[in-house]
């Protein structure tokens, strides 16, 4: 599938975090919009209000003037100083018009249409018809001016208020679960510290025990006791390496690969045996890198030990090694598309049935990262998987 990519790599709480993030901002952007609004609406109606009250005084000199031109006193249509007017019929037609702007909102009695305010007044009420004047006026658009110094001042600093509560409530969520992680750390820390001692002097002793005279039932319980100890081992190798030296700068030496690779292979091999998985190994030699011995041996035996882990009885594992790659293939239980991309996030587990801390895959892919690999997965649900790293 896709080439995995250091932003891939996250841990719970970051996605948490993002999501509350997202969450939150676009509550906040709800609620500045909202409040925008209402204030854009109450700017609007209070300067059509402030127009509205020039105009209704003013209309009081000019509808004399204008029952009079009707009631044919005056031949002339009387012109008003203050704002241009119209005359329209009870079909809201035109008589008479020095108006800029035509479309006019009868169902109003202010209005603002297209850049120009117009103040209705039926002419009912002055007993001359069905008949309408209109007055008009130009909107300066300095409301609307102001209206956007206020949100930009206004809203900026409630959006500052806004980031600042969201910081804190973020800080009073998390901690928690910072808490609980810390508190995982650090159990495993003090676990690990007593798993050494132990685990070594079993495998010294096994080492010392001479199989040859023992029955074949007892030498099957000698490698299961073996195979376990072996497991808590690597456990705790990879604990070691990720908890208690995680920065560990270790040398640069030329390691011979290829005799690392079939070490790690021999040193899994009763855990293999006892799933019957078929080996296949095509492992070039003296493939040398340049590195830490124990990193790039933590990284191949996470690769090895997951293939074992999570294979199926009588499956298969293929190694590859050349000066190009390294390919752990298997045919295991699979990764859907959508676990691929969170398989290497720490504490993640393929499933709940198999053991571990779910922590190998993500030392893999530090080690990787650290190196400048690139590190490749392809898989399919209960087909297998095939981890590739390119030198």
């Amino acid at each position: 599938m896709s080439v995995i990519s250091g932003s891939v790599i996250n841990f719970a709480q970051h996605k948490t975090f993002r999501s509350f993030v997202i969450l939150y901002a676009l509550m906040s952007l709800m609620i500045l919009l909202l409040l925008s609004t209402l204030y854009y609406r109450y700017s609007k109606e209070l300067m059509l209000s402030e127009h509205r009250l020039a105009m209704q005084l003013q209309s009081e000199r000019y509808v004399p003037q204008l029952k009079h031109w009707m009631q044919g006193d005056s031949d002339v249509f009387p012109i008003d100083l203050a704002y241009p007017t119209a005359l329209f019929d009870a079909s809201k037609r035109p008589i008479y018009s020095l108006l800029e702007d035509q479309h006019i909102d009868f169902k109003r009695v202010i209005s603002l249409d297209g850049g120009f305010v117009h103040f209705v007044v039926p002419l009912a009420s002055h007993e001359l018809g069905e008949s309408y004047v209109v007055f008009e006026t130009r909107d300066d658009g300095l409301w609307k001016r102001n209206f956007w110094f206020q949100v930009l001042w206004a809203g900026g600093l409630l959006l500052i208020l806004l980031l600042l509560i969201g910081w804190y409530l973020s800080r009073l969520f998390f901690r928690p679960l910072q808490d609980a992680i810390a508190l995982l750390d650090d159990f495993i820390k003090d676990t690990t510290h007593e798993l050494n001692t132990p685990v070594s002097a079993i495998l010294n002793n096994l080492e010392m025990i001479d199989t040859k005279h023992l029955d074949d039932k007892t030498k099957k319980k000698m490698r299961r006791i073996e195979i376990a100890a072996r497991t808590i081992s690597t456990i705790y190798d990879d604990l070691t390496y990720l908890l208690l030296n995680p920065h560990r700068s270790g040398g640069q030496e030329l390691v011979d690969v290829s005799a690392l690779l079939r070490e790690r292979i021999e040193y899994v091999k009763l855990k293999a045996q006892q799933k019957q998985l078929h080996v296949t190994c095509q492992i070039d030699p003296e493939v040398r890198l340049r590195g830490d011995r124990i990193k790039l041996a933590r990284m191949i035996d996470n690769l090895i030990s997951n293939a074992i882990k999570y294979n199926k009885y009588g499956g298969y594992i293929r190694y590859e090694l050349s000066a190009q790659h390294l390919v752990v293939e298997d045919s295991g239980i699979g990764i859907s598309a959508e676990n691929i991309g969170v398989i290497f996030q720490r504490y993640t587990r393929a499933n709940t049935h198999e053991g571990g801390f779910g922590i190998g895959l993500h030392i893999v892919f530090k080690i990787a990262k650290e190196y400048g690999y690139v590190l490749d997965v392809t898989s399919t649900p209960e087909k297998g998987s095939r981890f590739e790293i390119i030198f």
